[in-house]
């Protein structure tokens, strides 16, 4: 009786004899082949799927700010928020606060997963992640002299 104590103490940890139950397995279906000129295309039920880009450029809005107080730059985040091009002129702040201020912007730029570039000194682009800002409209912008107050 103590031996087969033992031995259910054995099988308990593992370390008991093993049987292994396995069954001999013939499988005796043969698969048939089938020619390509047999097999259906399989035809989705949607015939005319339309794909509609939700933010387009096409109703892109541009805001212009000349910022005089560090407080200005909560305003721009929020246009930059709602998706709007952002441009700043920074030449009436101090560059100290200046400098703060688009170090506040430029890590709102980066949160929203947009763009910050220089236009000329003084003067940036905030780009929402739905635009893109290309070398040819930023030479564009700055050679037509649209930012005059800048200078």
């Amino acid at each position: 009786m103590a031996a087969k104590m033992v031995d259910k103490v054995k099988e308990l940890f593992g370390f008991g004899e093993y049987e292994d139950e396995f069954e001999e397995f013939e499988d005796s279906e043969e698969f048939s082949e089938v020619a390509m000129d047999e097999v259906e295309p399989v035809l989705s039920s949607k015939k005319n799927n339309k794909v509609v880009n939700i933010h387009t450029a096409s109703s892109a809005k541009v805001t212009i700010k000349k910022p005089t107080v560090y407080d200005d730059a909560t305003e721009i985040c929020e246009a930059l928020k709602s998706r709007k091009i952002v441009v700043i002129n920074t030449s009436a702040l101090e560059t100290r606060i200046a400098q703060r201020l688009l170090d506040f912007v430029s890590g709102a730029c980066f949160a929203l997963a947009g763009e910050l570039q220089e236009i000329e000194r003084g003067v940036y682009i905030l780009s929402p992640s739905n635009v893109e800002v290309t070398n040819e409209l930023k030479s564009e912008l700055s050679s037509k002299g649209m930012f005059n107050w800048s200078k």
